[in-house]
C-alpha cells in the first residue's frame, strides 16, 4: 500500500564555481582546465584586464572563444563585474552608478551593458554587479535615485537579452544588505529580471539573521550566490575553516530553496596561491554537502577535510 502524504522535496544538487577573481595569475584557458579538472560545474567570470577584457577590441571575438572553452570544460558560468582597476587605474571599483558626475555613471553603466551581452553570447545564469560606495560629498538621499535610475536602464537591456541582473549587498556600499536590496526592488516595481547575489560570508558579517536563514528569506530573488568564510564585523574573505561560517546548514538551506544556479567560492585576495584554495575548497564544499544531508561525498574527497 503506497503513502498518500506529500512528497518528500526534491534533493538539489548544488553546482559549485570558482570566481577567476581568485585565479588572477593564471591564464583565463588555463583556470577553466584547472576547475574542470578539480570538478568544480561552473565559473565565477569577472571581466578584467587578464580575463576577458571588457575594453580590449575584438570582444565578441574573445567571446565566442571563451564559450568554446567553457563547452568543452563542461563548466556553466556567471558574469562578474567587481574588477577593482578595470575602469579607473588609481581608484579602487571606480566610477560607479552613485557618481555625481552622469559621464562617469555612463562608463559604469557602459561596462554593465557590456557583461550583458557577454553573459547573453555565454549563456550565463546572471550578470552580477553592486551599488560601490557612496561618494564623497554625497549623501544616500542623492546617490539613491542615481543608483535606481542607473538600474532601471540596465534592467532594460538585461530583459531585452534575456539575461538576469544579481545585485549583491557589499558591506560598506550604498546598497550593503538585504533590506537595501528590498528598498532597491521595490523602488523599481518588483522587477522579475532584478534578482540578488548572496554572498554567505557577508551574512556572517553584518546581517542580523544567521546565514542559513539569509538563504531562506532571499530564495525568492536568488540569481547567484558567493560563499567563503568570514568573521562577524570584519570584511575579510578568508578560505573555509578560518572563519565562522557553519557550512552545512547553508548548504542544506540552498538545496531546501532548490536552488540551481552557482555557488561561487569567493576569494579575490587569495590568487598567490589559487590553484590549491579551488582544490581545498571543493574538497570542503563536497563534505560539507555530505555533512548537510546531500548525499556522501566522492572517494577522491574524503581526506583533506576537518569533519564535522
Amino acid at each position: 500500500m503506497t503513502g498518500t502524504g506529500p512528497p518528500p522535496p526534491r534533493q538539489t544538487r548544488l553546482r559549485y564555481a570558482y570566481g577567476t577573481n581568485g585565479l588572477a595569475d593564471l591564464r583565463l584557458g588555463d583556470a577553466l582546465a584547472l576547475l574542470a579538472d578539480l570538478g568544480y560545474d561552473g565559473v565565477g567570470l569577472t571581466l578584467d584586464h587578464m580575463h576577458l577584457d571588457p575594453l580590449a577590441s575584438g570582444l565578441p571575438r574573445r567571446t565566442a572563444a571563451v564559450g568554446k572553452a567553457l563547452g568543452r570544460y563542461g563548466l556553466t558560468v556567471t558574469v562578474e563585474t567587481g574588477a577593482r582597476y578595470v575602469l579607473d587605474a588609481r581608484r579602487k571599483h571606480h566610477p560607479t552608478l552613485l557618481d555625481p558626475d552622469p559621464q562617469a555613471r555612463a562608463v559604469r553603466l557602459e561596462l554593465l551593458l557590456k557583461a550583458v551581452r557577454v553573459a547573453a553570447d555565454l549563456g550565463a545564469h546572471a550578470v552580477h554587479f553592486f551599488s560601490g560606495t557612496i561618494p564623497d560629498g554625497a549623501d544616500p538621499h542623492t546617490a539613491w535615485p542615481r543608483f535606481a535610475d542607473s538600474v532601471g536602464a540596465l534592467l532594460s537591456a538585461a530583459q531585452a537579452a534575456g539575461v538576469p541582473l544579481a545585485v549583491e549587498p557589499e558591506p560598506g556600499h550604498l546598497l550593503g544588505d538585504l533590506a537595501a536590496f528590498h528598498r532597491l526592488r521595490t523602488s523599481l516595481g518588483e522587477p522579475d529580471g532584478l534578482g540578488v547575489t548572496l554572498d554567505v560570508g557577508h551574512c556572517v558579517c553584518l546581517e542580523p539573521e544567521p546565514p542559513q536563514e539569509c538563504v531562506r528569506a532571499a530564495a525568492p530573488w536568488l540569481r547567484h550566490v558567493q560563499i567563503e568564510d568570514m568573521r562577524r564585523g570584519v570584511h575579510e574573505h578568508l578560505p573555509f575553516g578560518e572563519g565562522e561560517l557553519d557550512v552545512p546548514p547553508v548548504l542544506a538551506a540552498l538545496r531546501e530553496a532548490e536552488y540551481e544556479g552557482l555557488v561561487t567560492v569567493e576569494l579575490p585576495r587569495h590568487s598567490h596561491a589559487g590553484p590549491g584554495c579551488a582544490g581545498d575548497a571543493i574538497r570542503f564544499l563536497r563534505k560539507a554537502e555530505a555533512a548537510s544531508g546531500g548525499g556522501p561525498a566522492r572517494p577522491d574527497e574524503q581526506t583533506g577535510v576537518p569533519p564535522w
